[in-house]
């Protein structure tokens, strides 16, 4: 018979210590089987211990040697059909289905492997070497390429085609994942510390590097992946995993090296990989190293129960808002107002784009954390402008504006600022998301509710806002944007804390804001974001945040402003810059630590 227990109760893990929400893996490299055929320049995918490796050089002359590793030793296979070096690869290849793709000298050829012999396919659009692959053997990527090409192929089993491209041109870079779900990391000349990924639509700048390099060994996954070696501009054996999201130092390899293969697909992740041959640092080696993670801890569920063993309490996991606080930063180099979603990026990499003195200006700035540096100015004065707020310092569109030319787009590089197609609906004080290859404009000055999505190459008018509005907060990207607050009235004031998300087809409205504003900022997620400032009387320092479903009243702004400059980051670390009254240089950084803590349960 069932006990009361079995019943109604429930188990409560004993652990020593708390669990969280993730932890960076630790690892080391160890010594593998050597290859037969020293060499560099090579290409191969599979896992740690079925791993395939071929091409090359053996400085010279080109290699066509391709061999298998077991986890212990290298066997020789039959050769690819075409000498080559600086190839790409099928990354989540195996030992019986591969893909040899391209290599120098700067070809097309692409050669697939069946488990017993290479048949030449058909050739890619643009022949290139020193280039990144990624995905299987019937649905790969050719990433980039010699020349810095910024240029992307798609292969489906019988042909390429080309697709979108690299927001950043380069060769030498490395890639892995999937055809749908991609890292393209580094490159050179100099050592690039670019990481974009790809959705399978377009390429979204991410997290940069900590070690600029060129042709590293790079394998696992779209969210768990790990680069060893490469080119600094003399060979490095520095490593690093990336867990989604940004780049955490690991222990070097036992030999610096570049021009390696790498291997360890999605379903080795960053836990066991492998790293053979390379130049270190002029001749070909045929040394294998293997890379295993030590990391174990317990992972953080929402409405866990448990006791702590070490502190001797029960604790629950929960979720809990309000813990955060507004701290002084930098100030901007030129005071002034937008009025517009005119800043993007994170609370260390974010920029801040046109705005208004006295007059329309152009001046653009990047901020560091800690300082702002003026950078080459827009070509058309605006203000009122709406940018791709999950840009990046080197990848950002501005949209609209009260201008000159109320309809004209700017794309930024890094370096430039490319005027680009027009938008549908010229106006300004619109809200604004997305990437620079995938932005989203929702609201106008007239309080209309269109609503215009940019994919890379032209502006298309997809589903109306249901309330429509001008002076929003909004943030996120072109498949999950939310927009909040504004003037829906006329005449004015008539401000609403209406929001609305935007799930890519349709608007729906959400939880309003506990304070109506406009002329607010705002930064994150439709699943955990921030809205602050208005220039309702008096003008206010409210801030709230936002949790998926509704908003909760946090720490104030220090200094109640609105029409900020620059906004833009995460739930738990934005930035606000500039705004009025008085066009002000003030920058203010938010900071709240994890919403999902560990609490001790107390009785009475």
């Amino acid at each position: 018979m069932a006990s009361y227990k079995t019943i109604k109760g429930f188990a409560v893990q004993t652990v020593s210590t708390d669990p969280v929400a993730s932890a960076t893996p630790t690892g080391t490299w160890s010594s593998g089987g050597n290859m037969n055929d020293a060499r560099s320049g090579l290409a191969g995918g599979g896992t740690q211990t079925a791993a395939i490796a071929f091409a090359g050089t053996t400085d010279p002359p080109e290699s066509n040697s391709a061999e298998t590793y077991n986890g212990t030793a290298w066997t020789e296979i039959a050769n690819i059909n075409t000498a080559r070096t600086f190839v790409g690869s099928s990354t989540n290849g195996s030992t019986t289905a591969a893909l040899c793709i391209f290599g120098s000298p700067s070809s097309g050829k692409t050669e697939s492997w069946n488990g017993s012999a290479w048949s030449e396919v058909n050739d890619g659009n643009t022949g290139r070497q020193e280039l990144g692959g990624a995905g299987t053997q019937t649905a790969a990527l050719a990433i980039g390429g010699n020349g810095n090409k910024a240029n992307v192929e798609s292969w489906n089993g019988t042909s390429w085609t080309e697709t979108t491209d690299l927001n950043t041109g380069r060769h030498g870079l490395s890639g892995t994942g999937t055809q749908t779900e991609a890292l393209a990391v580094g490159g050179n000349p100099p050592a690039k510390n670019e990481t974009e990924s790809w959705n399978g639509t377009a390429w979204t700048e991410l997290n940069n590097l900590n070690t600029a390099r060129g042709f590293g060994a790079l394998s696992g996954s779209y969210v768990l992946a790990i680069i060893g070696g490469g080119t600094t501009g003399s060979v490095t054996a520095n490593t690093e995993s990336w867990n989604g999201t940004s780049w955490t130092e690991q222990n070097n390899l036992a030999t610096a090296r570049s021009h390696v293969g790498g291997a360890g697909g999605t379903s080795g992740g960053s836990n066991s990989n492998l790293a053979f041959g390379g130049r270190p640092p002029s001749s070909g080696t045929s040394a294998t190293e293997e890379w295993a993670t030590s990391s174990d801890y317990a992972q953080q569920n929402l409405g866990q129960v448990y006791y702590n063993s070490g502190s001797n309490a029960f604790k629950v996991t929960q979720t809990v808002i309000g813990t955060g606080s507004w701290a002084s930063g930098g100030n901007l180099n030129t005071a002034r107002s937008n009025q517009g979603p005119a800043g993007a990026g994170t609370q260390t990499a974010g920029i801040a784009v046109g705005g208004y003195t006295n007059t329309h200006v152009t001046n653009v700035e990047t901020y560091n954390g800690s300082s702002w540096t003026e950078i080459a100015d827009i070509n058309t004065a605006r203000y009122g402008n709406g940018t791709s707020t999950s840009g990046t310092t080197t990848a950002v569109i501005t949209a609209g504006g009260n201008s000159t030319g109320g309809d004209k787009v700017e794309s930024w590089n890094g370096s430039n600022w490319t005027e680009i197609a027009e938008i549908n609906n010229p106006d300004y004080y619109r809200g604004s998301a997305g990437t620079q290859t995938a932005m989203i404009l929702a609201s106008q000055s007239t309080r209309a509710t269109n609503t215009e999505i940019w994919n890379g190459s032209s502006w298309t008018e997809v589903n109306n806002m249901n309330t429509g509005r001008y002076a929003v907060a909004s943030f996120g990207i072109t498949t999950a944007t939310l927009v909040t607050g504004g003037n829906k009235g006329a005449p004015p004031p008539d401000d609403t804390g209406a929001t609305e998300i935007f799930d890519g087809t349709s608007w729906t409205e959400v939880g309003d804001m506990s304070t109506v504003k406009q002329y607010c900022g705002g930064g994150g997620t439709t699943t955990d974001g921030i809205a602050f400032g208005t220039n309702n009387t008096p003008t206010s320092a409210n801030t709230e945040a936002w949790n998926g479903s509704a908003w909760t009243e946090v720490a104030n702004l220090a200094t109640g402003r609105n029409s900020f400059t620059g906004a833009a980051g995460s739930g738990t670390s934005a930035f606000a810059a500039g705004g009025n009254p008085g066009n002000v240089t003030t920058t203010e950084e938010w900071t709240q630590p994890s919403s999902v803590l560990n609490q001790t349960i107390t009785v009475g």
